[in-house]
């Protein structure tokens, strides 16, 4: 069985494995105190030309977003995010067990648009009893988004324009950013996020980790007492070396990238060879996430070699179904996947 329903279900790349075996028996301070954590901070702040950005490492990707924006939010507001955005749909209200409201928006594949984020805070404000309501304290997107689309530069300097003209953050999620950052005819790069976004992460799970997510908070002072908070969410690893090193090694020479622009080749592979099979492509996506309009036969016999997703319900005769290809997808795996078409 071939697996493509997402891009977390392989362990850690091997150059990670070996430098955790190597360094196993090491001794280490606790908490992220340690010199491999220190390394991976000063590389991601080179990295994102924001020398006195503040960097947490996390574990897990809900825990992270949980975590950054609770810290942002005051205890009566809410975050603005689209209505298909991870938060609103696929984290089992963890945002909302911290005492926050998910505010949404509209989506057009995946994406809010700046001008939606203007309306709203303006005709929340513009009602005279916007005290008793909700009030929209941050946005959260997503890049990739949920659909595999991407914000171009040009949308990303709109929807932080907006942002900081209503005195709001910009927070964005980054589980699949290596994807992003390697798709074919992105026009922005680590730099832009860091100088757009108040707040951001890196996502290691799903990009060659064992597990963890770098938080980088371009404005330090936007999150009070980030340690303690950290901890407060259960989100503090004792052994915080083992994210640092992983973070250091796949960031320090560009491996994080290049692994994923091979996902991302793999899956413009699976892609073209689903079209060329005939076969409906249902969004565009120049990431590692593709979507696919099938007759529920050809789901049927798919399903038997290989493994993925249905993205909604099943149709009557067609179904979308959704692909995901990883840093481990080998080109066997793209090959034997295309013998069944």
């Amino acid at each position: 069985m071939i697996r493509f329903d997402s891009d977390y279900m392989a362990g850690a790349h091997p150059e990670v494995l070996e430098a955790l075996v190597r360094t196993n028996l090491e001794l280490t301070a606790g908490y992220g105190n340690d010199p491999y954590t220190a390394e991976a901070r000063d590389i991601i702040r080179h990295l994102c030309d924001c020398p006195t950005a503040e960097v947490m490492l996390l574990v897990g990707g809900t825990q992270t977003n949980a975590t950054a924006i609770d810290g942002i939010l005051r205890q009566t507001e809410g975050v603005l995010a689209a209505d298909s955005g991870h938060i609103a749909v696929h984290e089992a209200g963890a945002i909302e067990a911290a005492g926050h409201k998910v505010l949404t928006l509209p989506h057009y594949d995946g994406k809010v648009r700046a001008e939606d984020v203007d309306r709203y805070i303006t005709d929340f404000y513009a009602d005279e009893t916007y005290q008793h309501m909700v009030a929209p304290g941050a946005l959260y997107i997503s890049q990739p988004t949920e659909y595999g689309t991407i914000y171009s530069r040009a949308e990303l300097e709109s929807l932080s324009a907006t942002c900081h003209k209503h005195n709001i953050p910009l927070y964005i999620d980054g589980a699949r950013l290596g994807y992003a950052l390697a798709a074919e005819g992105v026009d922005f790069t680590l730099r832009d996020i860091a100088r757009l976004a108040d707040a951001f992460y890196i996502g290691g799970t799903k990009c060659g980790a064992l597990f963890g997510e770098a938080l980088v908070i371009t404005r330090p002072a936007l999150i009070k007492s980030l340690f303690s908070l950290v901890k407060q969410h259960g989100a503090l690893l004792a052994k915080g070396r083992l994210l640092g090193l992983q973070f250091s090694t796949l960031l320090r020479d560009g491996l994080y990238t290049r692994i994923a622009g091979r996902a991302v080749e793999q899956a413009r592979r699976l892609r073209e060879a689903f079209r060329a099979a005939g076969y409906d492509v249902v969004i565009e996506s120049p990431t590692n996430q593709q979507f696919l309009r099938l007759p529920n036969a050809v789901i049927d016999r798919l399903r038997e070699h290989a493994s993925f997703d249905y993205w909604g319900p099943r149709g009557e005769t067609h179904s979308t179904v959704r692909f995901v290809t990883s840093w481990a997808t080998t080109d066997d795996d793209i090959d034997e996947l295309i013998s069944y078409l």
